[in-house]
This record gives structure tokens, C-alpha cells and sequence, in this order.
């Protein structure tokens, strides 16, 4: 598996593309997460990663989302933006998570990507907005990997999108970007209508045909404003998914991404285990992108890392987090979620105001941590990574969730 990925990445992939996420991404990212272990022994604490949502405005209504697509355009500039960004990189930091809405309606979107060599940029993207002249900026660039959601083959995606054509649509970006030769993904929110078109060695040989180098299953969660709950997985379908990635990795050349689990196949939660925050296209700091509250905001005078460090709000969300479960707390523990936002006076960071009647609405439901049903790692290149540079980073040491899991 291995080296046919090696080999197909280096005879499809710009070198440099190549150099920059080797760099950039690699040895600086592994850099970055050494900093943060070392943060953690001395009592300090700022993540590794940080996940920008840049603005709020899409072009494609998807069932179950989050993002306020249809209400005025809310954006971060390009100067708080680069603000933002450099503070974090005096601070060790490499990478960052590009999110939207559609991250290419942003009219500054290249000239942010442009602004940081030093740095190695995901963008979460639809891909119906890259045309062949964005895909050569962005080869051009070298720093930036696009991850392309795709839900479903044509009938599926049309539903799950909102929007006529979206598969032709996002496989023409697809290729633009793979003729330039980027390091592209293709990112699935598997849910009850595309688990079993998608979830398939066939539909990766697909991607692999195409020339597409990583794949990235996550789950969809019912939150927001329609949650369409009637998509979400079953805990058994959870271990499907689990027990797939888990074996196509061993076995295809394509490299599989998950962020929910370590090398022995317990679950964790990023956000719990201080890895990632996000900040949302107010500027808002916020847990993770479906928790969409904050006490604190990006454009506060002490900066990102200052803020982020000493924000009580965001460590007792990771403590209480961490204590209740290895998994996610807004679908297992809503009710924790609320009393947190009410304990700390958070604000609705969204622009319809309706998160807390959103929350209130919830009903629990599983979600990734599933004792007695952990699946380890089964190559060694992914036990190796994650056992250095992603796993709980000790978060769980003394939850009740984490002893539990270990009898």
C-alpha cells in the first residue's frame, strides 16, 4: 500500500506542492504538536491546529447544516485574518483549516494563502468555484491542499446539497485540481443516504483512478437549526465505518484521514483533547464548529494565542468535555453543553440567534465512543503518527469514560 501511494503521489503531485506539505505541514506540523506536548507537561496550553471559518455565505444548501448560508454576508478580512494567522505562528503553529461556508466565495481567500509560505493550509470547499485558473494559483502556491466534500453520486448529492447537478458540478472542480497537480482530498459526511454508495473499495478505486491522494469519512451530526436527525448513523454503522477505514488502510493507496480515534482505536474528540479550537466568520472563538458559542473573539487586543491560552471558558469546556465522554459531547451531553454556555455567560455566536433553542431541542444519541468496540490501528505507518502526533494527549487520564474503556 505504501509505496504504490508514494509512487502515485510523486508522479501526480507538483513538486512543489510536494515540498510545501512536506515542510510546511510535516516537519513543521509534527513541530508544532511536540510544542503543544510540551505546553501541556508545564501547565500552559495554545493547539496545534486551528480551523478558520472565513465566512458564512455558500453557494449549495446541504441538509443539516450548521451555517447560517442564507442570512447577510459575515467574513473575517484579510487583516484580521493575517493578524490572526502570524500570532499563531510566533507561537509554533503551521497549519490551519480553511471552512465556510464555501471558503472560495471569499474574495481573499489566495491572497491569505498567498500572504503565508511558511504556513500549510486544508480548504474545506464544495469545489464548484474552482475553475482551471484557480487550480493554477493554487499549484502556483504550493501551501494549500483543497479537500472536496462530496455526499453522494448524482441523486444522492442533488438531496443532500440542495442543489441541481452538484456531483458534474463538483468532480469538474475535482479534476481542475488534479490536472494542476494538487494534493487533493475528497472529504464524505457519511449519513443514512450515502453510507452505502460511498462507504466501498469500489467508490475509492474511483478516486484512485481519478488521482484523488486522501480520503476523509467523518459522521454526520444533527445540529443546527434542521437538524435532520432522520440521517444520522446507528452505533453499529459507526463500527462499520470504523472497521472499514481501519482495513483500506492496510490496503489501498490512498491515504485515509480520520480525527476521532487513536492507535489503539479508543475514541477522542479534538476539541476535548485541546488539539483544535475554531474561530467562526465573526471572529469568534468558539470549541469546535458545531458548538457555536464564545466568550472571547479574535479581534480581542491580546491576540489568539493570549486569549486562547487563558480563556476559562474554552478549558472547563475541555474539562467537562474530556469527563463526560471520549466522544462528542454536543450528541451525547447536550444538556452539559447548555449548562457550560449558561455557567460562563457565552454568547450565540450565529446570526439567526437560536443555538441555545437549538441545543434545548437536542435529543441525546451516540457518537463515536463506543466501549468495547475500539478497532486498532492495523498499519504501522497510521499507529506510528497517531501514537506521537494525534492522540488524547492524556485529556481522558482521569475521566470516568477513559477507565471504562480500558476494562
Amino acid at each position: 500500500m505504501l509505496p504504490a501511494l508514494a509512487f502515485r503521489t510523486l508522479r501526480t503531485a507538483d513538486k512543489k506542492c510536494l515540498l510545501k506539505f512536506a515542510w510546511n505541514f510535516g516537519w513543521k506540523g509534527m513541530r508544532s504538536v511536540q510544542l503543544f506536548k510540551k505546553r501541556l507537561k508545564q501547565g500552559d496550553y495554545f493547539p496545534p491546529f486551528l480551523y478558520l471559518s472565513i465566512l458564512n455565505s455558500c453557494n449549495l444548501r446541504c441538509q443539516g447544516c450548521w451555517v447560517d448560508v442564507e442570512a447577510p454576508r459575515e467574513s473575517m478580512d484579510l487583516a484580521t485574518l493575517n493578524r490572526t494567522i502570524n500570532d499563531a505562528k510566533a507561537h509554533g503553529n503551521s497549519f490551519f483549516g480553511i471552512l465556510g461556508g464555501e471558503p472560495f466565495m471569499h474574495p481573499e481567500l489566495l491572497d491569505l494563502i498567498a500572504a503565508h509560505p511558511d504556513c500549510y493550509f486544508q480548504i474545506f470547499t464544495n469545489g464548484q468555484l474552482i475553475t482551471e485558473k484557480t487550480a493554477e494559483r493554487l499549484r502556483q502556491l504550493g501551501n494549500a491542499t483543497p479537500l472536496i466534500s462530496i455526499e453522494g453520486r448524482e441523486i444522492v448529492s442533488d438531496q443532500r446539497r440542495g442543489k441541481p447537478e452538484v456531483f458534474q458540478r463538483t468532480l469538474r472542480g475535482l479534476d481542475h485540481c488534479l490536472k494542476a497537480g494538487l494534493l487533493t482530498g475528497v472529504a464524505t459526511s457519511l449519513c443514512q443516504t450515502n453510507i452505502d454508495d460511498l462507504l466501498t473499495e469500489d467508490w475509492l478505486n474511483e478516486l484512485i483512478k481519478r488521482g484523488v491522494h486522501y480520503a476523509w469519512y467523518h459522521t454526520y451530526r444533527p445540529v443546527g437549526p434542521k437538524m435532520s436527525p432522520e440521517l444520522a448513523l446507528r452505533p453499529e454503522q459507526l463500527v462499520r465505518i470504523r472497521k472499514f477505514v481501519v482495513e483500506v488502510r492496510a490496503k489501498l493507496p490512498i491515504a485515509m484521514i480520520d480525527a476521532y480515534y487513536d492507535d489503539r482505536g479508543q475514541a477522542l474528540c479534538p476539541m476535548s483533547t485541546g488539539v483544535s479550537h475554531h474561530v467562526s466568520p465573526k471572529g469568534e472563538i468558539e470549541p469546535c464548529p458545531i458548538i457555536q458559542f464564545a466568550c472571547e473573539n479574535v479581534r480581542d487586543e491580546r491576540g489568539v494565542f493570549e486569549t486562547l491560552r487563558s480563556s476559562a471558558f474554552l478549558a472547563d469546556f475541555r474539562r467537562v468535555s474530556a469527563q463526560a465522554t471520549r466522544g462528542c459531547v454536543v450528541l451525547e451531553r447536550p444538556d452539559l453543553v447548555r449548562d457550560l454556555v449558561k455557567r460562563h455567560g457565552a454568547r450565540d455566536t450565529t446570526i439567526r440567534g437560536t443555538a441555545m433553542a437549538e441545543l434545548e431541542a437536542m435529543e441525546p444519541r451516540m457518537s463515536q465512543y463506543l466501549p468495547g468496540d475500539e478497532i486498532p490501528e492495523k498499519h504501522w505507518m497510521y499507529r506510528f503518527a497517531k501514537k506521537y502526533w494525534f492522540n488524547d494527549f492524556g485529556a481522558y487520564q482521569n475521566s470516568d469514560s477513559s477507565k471504562s474503556s480500558k476494562n
